[in-house]
């Protein structure tokens, strides 16, 4: 804050006694003391104070950037919500179309075990000629 030197200390200590004197340099310095010591304290209630209110404000733009967010988010979901749903629907109209349900029901594209030769399968012998 101010840059005094000891040797300024010294001139000031000494115009002071010569000013005030040996009996009134005591009361004067704890006078000066106590004005200094409640400017101090007058200064860091204030920047306190300031600080607590930058972080305030700090927090409420984080809150309102994160509600802002959740917004997007849910607006987001919303629609495709909306847009898987309307998906389905298609999906499951399509399923149940009329021409779908005059159509014969498609083989089994799977043989059956009773159709499946010895060659075929997996425990006919490995020197057995395959067909």
């Amino acid at each position: 804050m101010f840059d005094l030197s000891f040797a300024e200390i010294v001139v000031i200590a000494v115009v002071a006694l010569v000013v005030l004197g040996p009996e009134r340099l005591p009361k004067a310095a704890r006078f000066a003391g106590l004005w200094v010591r409640r400017a101090r304290a007058q200064w860091q209630s204030v920047r306190s104070e300031l600080e607590r209110e930058l972080a305030a404000e700090e927090l409420k733009r984080n809150i309102d950037q994160a509600r802002s967010g959740m917004r997007g988010f849910d607006e987001t979901a919303r629609q495709e919500a909306t847009r898987l749903r309307e998906d389905l629907r298609d999906t499951v109209a399509g399923d149940r179309a009329p021409a779908a349900a005059d159509q014969e029901p498609a083989a089994p594209s799977a043989p059956s075990e009773a159709a499946t030769t010895p060659t075929d399968r997996s425990d006919a012998p490995a020197d057995a000629p395959r067909r």
